[in-house]
């Protein structure tokens, strides 16, 4: 494992761990498999793990990890604040309080004010008195470093930076990002500022991976360095000295392996022209298929008509990746055939998910886009015969 430093000098490993996508075993985190593979990390000399006081079972669940193998102290946490639930300053202490008895510990290594859209964001926590409470809890050494995760534009973000003394900072990007959100311009203003820059989403919530179009994925099978797509999106972030920290929702024992390899091989620097050229070459086959740009975040659930907003964009970028019958087949399957029905035309146009998505779409428009597409009237009929088949009794 290769390490960069934090703006203390401290060592943080350049592959952190995710801990929003372990893996579910009916509705609860599978802890015994979560386990094994963030063990397996830290071993492998992970030292970074990161969660938010929004990922269902996460913190709890990574805080029984570490102390059951007595490893708190040899690992760096870093957890988040709920800003967006923040509604005056006794909330904060609420919500930090409870992340510590979650986490089973008495303080934060890496303490980020969660998803930072705009200044207003910003703005609303100090109205609340974020500043002292910083002070304050930096002085008890409850809290070690504080920093922002964001969602927005590279402007408004450069606004954020410049406003606080920041310790680091978390932003979403990969090859496919590099000119959204905070972007590459952002990342340069955090290094510029001697700022350490964690990195979200470097796989785009494994659409870099899992739903490659077709032309891309012969494009890495035919290369001669014979690297997978998730490799050659790790190492084009870490060719970049900017970053610090890139963060893998690893929920594999394949992932850790995988991913801790490339982390401990990769050099900044070492991209070359015929590298650049493979990303350029990726990205446009991507771009030329991409109907929406969700990452499967799930900030946008749950949706309080029960529709799977998630589920049905993936599908409907399935269908222009592995093609129409595969994306329909998809979402008839894993959206249709659910006890309480999930479908997009459920919508009634609350807009209650487009105030939390981090990649700002019109999710109420692009339902009525996907549905249409997902579900033509053979479909339609298919479907509704198949509930009453599969579903009787249940």
């Amino acid at each position: 494992m290769q390490y960069r430093k934090d703006k203390f000098g401290n060592d943080i490993s350049i592959l952190g761990y995710g801990c929003m996508r372990f893996t579910k075993k009916g509705s609860n985190i599978d802890h015994a498999k979560a386990e094994q593979e963030i063990l397996s990390a830290f071993q492998k000399g992970v030292n970074y793990y990161d969660t938010a006081y929004l990922y269902p079972g996460s913190e709890a669940c990574l805080g029984k990890i570490l102390e059951d193998n007595h490893i708190r102290e040899q690992v760096k946490i870093a957890t988040k604040l709920p800003q967006y639930m923040v509604k005056n300053p006794a909330a904060i202490d609420k919500f930090f309080d409870e992340e510590l008895k979650r986490l089973r510990t008495t303080y934060v290594d890496y303490y980020l004010m969660h998803m930072l859209t705009d200044f207003t964001s910003w703005e609303n926590l100090k109205k609340n008195g974020i500043e002292d409470w910083i002070k304050r809890k930096k002085a008890e050494g409850a809290v070690r470093q504080v920093g922002f995760s964001f969602h927005g534009n590279s402007d408004m973000f450069i606004k954020i930076l410049e406003d606080y003394d920041w310790d680091f900072c978390q932003i979403q990007y990969n090859y496919l990002d590099e000119n959204i959100q905070a972007g590459r311009k952002g990342l340069m203003a955090a290094a510029k500022k001697g700022i350490p820059v964690i990195i979200m989403e470097p796989l785009r919530g494994g659409k870099l991976v899992n739903m490659l179009p077709v032309e891309a994925k012969k494009l890495i099978a035919e290369h001669d360095k014979k690297r997978s797509a998730a490799e050659w999106a790790l190492r084009w972030l870490w060719d970049q000295p900017q970053v610090t920290c890139v963060l893998s929702g690893m929920n594999s024992m394949e992932m850790v392996e995988e991913n801790c390899r490339i982390a401990s091989e990769v050099q900044a620097g070492e991209f070359d022209e015929s590298d650049q050229a493979m990303i350029a070459g990726i990205k446009a086959a991507i771009e030329r298929t991409t109907k929406v740009g969700c990452t499967g975040c799930g900030y946008c659930m749950p949706c309080p008509k029960g529709v799977d907003i998630p589920a049905t964009f993936r599908c409907y970028n399935e269908m222009y990746t592995e093609g129409k019958t595969s994306g329909r087949f998809e979402y008839a399957q894993v959206v249709g055939l659910r006890k309480e029905s999930s479908f997009a035309d459920q919508c009634v146009q609350c807009g209650k998910c487009e105030q939390h998505c981090p990649q700002h779409l019109e999710i109420r428009k692009l339902l009525k886009e996907a549905d249409k597409a997902l579900r033509p009237w053979p479909y339609k009929i298919g479907v509704s015969v198949a509930r009453k088949f599969i579903l009787k009794g249940k």
